[in-house]
């Protein structure tokens, strides 16, 4: 898989939605901006929802992460209150009702899955308990294998959406062809990384970030990491 021309490897999910938070606004309603990222199931982006109250049926699994300000969704009768930082993964199929009390900001990764049996919203648990997972191949990495941990809180109908939390003693690996894309979300830790044409990039707890899948990236944490992840990797 060659990485497609003109897409960058990674890129800073927060300053994106920052950027794009003035045109949005003018919008009203729910409005998106999306990446530009190579055709394909998989959509990035920012979501204004503007003061009030907004319905919208959702065609694919969502990750949503609230970068400014505080929502509420409801499907179903039920209701799921996210603050800045917080995140949960929207079931293909839901017809959501947003309410924002001041308007408020999200990041979104939409994967354009099968609705399952059932429609809802799965909020990611931070506080979950973590179990063993496996490390990074021996051949690619430079430093002693790390300790992985992970929780997967939602996985899609075909099993190729994957959402949950991640952790890890720090270490350093060569850089690996991504066959995903990787949504991250750093809740601890720092991390860089330098891609095949040698663009660099760190980021540190609160920063929410996108790896293209076809990027060429290695990884270098000299410190424990724990993440949020929403992952899409093609069977």
């Amino acid at each position: 898989m060659n990485a497609p021309l003109g897409y960058p490897s990674f890129f800073d999910l927060r300053e994106f939605a920052q950027s794009a938070r003035a045109s949005l606004s003018a919008g009203g309603g729910l409005a998106r901006s999306y990446v530009q990222l190579p055709p394909g199931p998989v959509a990035v982006g920012a979501l204004r929802v503007a003061q009030g109250e907004h319905r919208e049926p959702v065609d694919g699994d969502e990750f949503v992460i609230v970068e400014e300000g505080e929502v509420s969704l409801r499907v179903d009768g039920l209701e799921s209150k996210l603050a800045p930082g917080e995140s949960a993964v929207i079931r293909a199929g839901s017809e959501v009702r947003w309410t924002a009390r001041d308007a408020a900001t999200l990041v979104f990764m939409r994967y354009q899955a099968q609705p399952g049996q059932d429609a809802g919203v799965v909020p990611i648990d931070y506080a979950a308990e973590l179990a063993p997972s496996g490390a990074p191949l021996a051949e690619l990495l430079t430093t002693p294998t790390p300790a992985c941990r992970n929780f997967t809180d939602h996985r899609s109908t075909d099993g190729e959406f994957v959402c949950g939390t991640w952790d890890s003693t720090p270490y350093t690996r060569r850089a690996m062809r991504y066959r995903h894309y990787e949504l991250m979300y750093l809740l601890d830790g720092e991390v860089s990384f330098e891609d095949e044409v040698g663009a660099r990039a760190t980021f540190a707890k609160g920063d929410i970030f996108l790896v293209r899948q076809g990027a060429e990236c290695s990884w270098d944490s000299q410190v424990y990491v724990r993440k949020v992840y929403a992952i899409w990797r093609p069977a």
